[in-house]
């Protein structure tokens, strides 16, 4: 099934992000100094972009929550922090689905599982002093941002890192953070960035080593009837459809595990 997301609310993501830097974002009054920290100009249509995106991630969550799986095609932005905005992320999407998920009902802990090459700062100085929140991030680590905040487990590679020593590490370290911290929910920022090809990730792993990095989360949250909300992260190639065949592994690999 298909679901068109709606926006959130300035006064939802207030709750989570300062007020005051949200409402300097959506009158378009941020310093030009902070907006080029984003990366992009100011415009309606990017606030009302980013809104619907963040909608977007947590109508995920919930659809995951009720469904068991549920995949995003946008979200992932992870370099916002509470009262600022970075590296073309405005705001913590992930974050925001994450504390929305906890007043649910039979929602105590929620893991985030970050594969994006870039370190996913903001989520981890965002949820540092929230105990029901594991932040998980592999990355590279000489790679934006210069600044890398302690998640709750980090694991950093070397530039050119290839499948075998990534997908190791991988399989081993998410494995043992769901044993240990048995989340209701998994949020999975499923980045591409990771790839040979991309043009900002210095790492080089295959479209079988995505497709494999995928399916092993998805296969195990399915095993363990933990709920999983994707989105597709980080991803930069010159020629925007030539993301397209990176991005479907995520989509194979969710269809060979739950339409079979």
């Amino acid at each position: 099934m298909v679901f068109q997301p709606k926006p959130l609310t300035q006064a939802t993501i207030s709750l989570y992000h300062c007020s005051d830097y949200i409402g300097a974002l959506v009158t378009g009054q941020l310093p030009a100094v902070k907006m080029r920290r984003i990366g992009f100009p100011w415009s309606e249509a990017l606030i009302e972009r980013t809104f619907t995106s963040a909608g977007g991630t947590w109508l995920t969550t919930q659809l995951a929550i009720e469904q068991g799986i549920a995949i995003h095609l946008s979200g992932g932005y992870h370099h916002a922090h509470y009262d600022f905005g970075s590296g073309f992320c405005l705001i913590n999407d992930l974050v925001l689905s994450a504390k929305q998920a906890l007043t649910l009902e039979k929602i105590d802990r929620v893991l985030i599982v970050d594969s994006d090459v870039h370190h996913g700062d903001g989520t981890a100085t965002m949820c540092s002093d929230d105990e029901r929140i594991i932040t998980l991030s592999f990355h590279c680590d000489k790679n934006f941002p210069a600044r890398k905040p302690n998640s709750d487990i980090d694991i950093g590679f070397a530039r050119e890192t290839q499948d075998n020593e990534f997908l190791e590490h991988f399989y081993s370290v998410v494995e043992t953070a769901i044993n240990l911290y048995q989340p209701d929910v998994i949020i999975y920022d499923a980045g591409v960035d990771i790839h040979q090809d991309d043009e900002l990730g210095y790492f080089n792993i295959s479209t079988q080593g995505l497709y494999q990095r995928d399916r092993f989360i998805l296969a195990l949250a399915q095993q363990r009837n933990i709920p999983i909300a994707c989105v597709v992260g980080g991803g930069y190639r010159t020629v925007h459809q030539d993301l397209v065949p990176m991005h479907m592994q995520l989509l194979s690999a969710s269809a060979d595990l739950f339409l079979l």
